[in-house]
């Protein structure tokens, strides 16, 4: 990516707010929906700042154009071949993205940008999938991508893996989503598809250049998996499989949730068997996805809107507004919830919130490490 001297600086001031210690996305969103750009953040006043942030952070944003050592290696990425930063300042920046709660602020980007415009479709499943579960995501993948259509999914082993493949053999789209910086290729036997990806599609991870992989990233990697899809297939799942976080994910962002039904006596069925009862849609062809979605593949259209004007765009209420207001509503919240685990429709009841306020609010506050759902779909404060 060949940067001018513009986009250089333009590129330094994101990178350099995205490294401050203690700030995090939402942090990040809030100081961009008051100042407007990372420019104008880098240079406010410790009060100004303070009127979001903590005096810490405060402290930390103002030396952030100081830590060389973190900025320097990320331009130099920059100035390989097909390497991207996509900001929500930037017209490439996905508008699905803009609809979920908590969108990244930045993402870094390694292929064809192109992806990023095309009509979606994620598809997920177990790591340990059957020879069957990998044929099925396969042939979904390829068919989806000769009617247009990018597939995206999470370079896992498993079905991720062979969704991606699937895609590639028919010349297709396809986005994966990382969970580490994008100098680490996770897990290393997909080496050579990573490398073929990169050819043929795109692969985005919102982490800063030499994140290793940690538990903690997959729920925020899985999140965009969904939300820069139209609906997401889960084709092989176990009852904890991390798919059903996606699968999970994407109902609560209004995507629809496909899934692939398999025998009554495969563990790697049930947690499908739980999404069909649920209310996802059984499918058995790609065809059952193309009409459920509905998808006009010639008249797609061909936004324009950079983020900061998409987020007015889709919410009369504006996007970044509301994230900036979670913290102080996620305390109270904390303090309702106690320290036992509770179901959606009790903690619903003590806080008096909306399902979709509620809904949005939980996620944020998982996302964080504040709560964590437990198997049994409780929630519960983490200490």
């Amino acid at each position: 990516m060949l940067l001018s001297e513009q986009h250089r600086q333009d590129a330094r001031n994101w990178i350099a707010l995205s490294h401050v210690a203690g700030l995090g996305n939402v942090g990040m969103c809030a100081l961009l929906q008051l100042f407007g750009t990372p420019e104008a953040i880098l240079h406010a006043s410790i009060s100004q700042l303070r009127t979001v942030v903590d005096d810490a952070v405060a402290r930390n944003i103002q030396t952030a154009l100081d830590q060389e050592t973190l900025i320097a290696p990320t331009l130099d990425w920059l100035a390989g071949e097909h390497n991207h930063l996509i900001t929500l300042a930037d017209d490439i920046y996905p508008p699905r993205l803009l609809e979920i709660n908590n969108p990244p602020t930045l993402l870094y980007g390694k292929g064809n940008l192109d992806c990023l415009r095309l009509p979606a479709v994620g598809i997920v499943g177990s790591r340990h999938a059957t020879p069957q579960g990998e044929k099925n995501a396969e042939s979904f993948a390829e068919d989806l991508c000769r009617h247009g259509i990018c597939v995206v999914s999470g370079m896992a082993l498993g079905i991720d893996g062979a969704a991606h493949r699937g895609a590639l053999r028919a010349s297709g789209k396809t986005i994966a989503v990382v969970g580490t910086g994008l100098d680490i290729v996770y897990p290393a036997k997909h080496r050579d598809l990573a490398h073929k990806i990169v050819q043929n599609g795109l692969i985005l991870s919102e982490f800063a250049l030499g994140t290793p992989s940690m538990a903690r990233n997959f729920p925020r990697r899985n999140r965009i998996i969904s939300g820069l899809s139209l609906g997401c297939l889960v084709v092989e799942a176990n009852l904890d499989s991390g798919s059903l976080i996606t699968a999970r994910l994407a109902a609560e962002q209004g995507r629809d949730v496909f899934a692939i039904p398999g025998s009554i006596h495969s563990p790697t069925a049930k947690g499908c068997h739980l999404l069909i009862k649920q209310g996802a849609k059984l499918v058995d062809c790609t065809q059952d996805i193309l009409d459920e979605l509905k998808i006009d593949l010639k008249n797609q259209p061909n936004q324009q809107l950079n983020g900061f004007e998409m987020a007015k765009t889709i919410s009369p209420n504006g996007l970044l507004p509301q994230m900036a207001n979670t913290s102080p509503e996620a305390a109270q919240l904390l303090a309702l919830m106690g320290v036992e685990a509770l179901h959606f429709d009790e903690i619903q009841s003590r806080s008096a919130l909306t399902s979709q306020a509620l809904s949005a609010m939980l996620m944020v506050m998982e996302l964080e490490g504040k709560i964590a759902k437990l198997t049994t779909g409780q929630y519960q404060q983490l200490i």
